[in-house]
């Protein structure tokens, strides 16, 4: 069981005996009562979007997912294609069921396949993922003393703000959790 206080999106809870992947989570606090947790649900069988609202306090049951390993092989423009190291099984995967990973998925990435009853429902990515800048604006002498950065596209497509010194063609590390720039690779 998990305290609906604890609730991040992208997590997998049985709702209802039905498994829900939360979509977003706002914590609202009253005064003189207890807080309410506002969640957007999908329902990963069906593909239902509801609305629930718990009070804080409220305890939920996690879903029981196992982890396959699995390297990203391509996508062909609806699909994503991943295969299981284990048994070399091809899995596909919706643009929608990818969500925002699609942002730092690259060639040979290894991710976790999210597996409930045998069947995969989703991906987990790695904390931290290498890409390369392919564009941004040229740096100049002194534009460090301000701190701050700029914009930078990824070779994925994913926007980011990195610091001046960066330049295009270089590798950088990037927070998947976040969508943050770390440090250069």
């Amino acid at each position: 069981m998990i305290e609906v206080g604890d609730l991040r999106k992208g997590m997998v809870i049985l709702y209802e005996n039905e498994p829900y992947r939360v979509i977003d989570v706002n914590k609202h606090h009253m005064a003189m009562g207890r807080g309410l947790v506002r969640t957007k649900l999908k329902n990963i069988k069906t593909g239902l979007v509801r609305d629930v609202t718990f009070s804080s306090g409220d305890r939920v049951p996690e879903a029981d997912l196992t982890f396959r390993k699995a390297q990203y092989l391509y996508s062909d423009g609806d699909h994503y294609y991943f295969m299981a190291l284990d048994d070399y099984e091809q899995i596909a995967f919706s643009e929608e069921e990818i969500g925002d990973a699609k942002w730092y998925l690259t060639e040979n990435l290894e991710v976790d396949l999210l597996m409930l009853e045998n069947n995969a429902i989703g991906i987990q990515l790695p904390n931290v993922v290498v890409l390369r800048v392919v564009e941004t604006e040229p740096s100049f002498k002194g534009d460090t003393v301000s701190g701050g950065g700029k914009p930078a596209v990824l070779e994925t497509g994913l926007k980011i703000t990195v610091p001046f010194f960066v330049e295009t063609g270089e590798l950088v590390k990037v927070d998947t959790r976040t969508g943050e720039y770390i440090e250069r690779a």
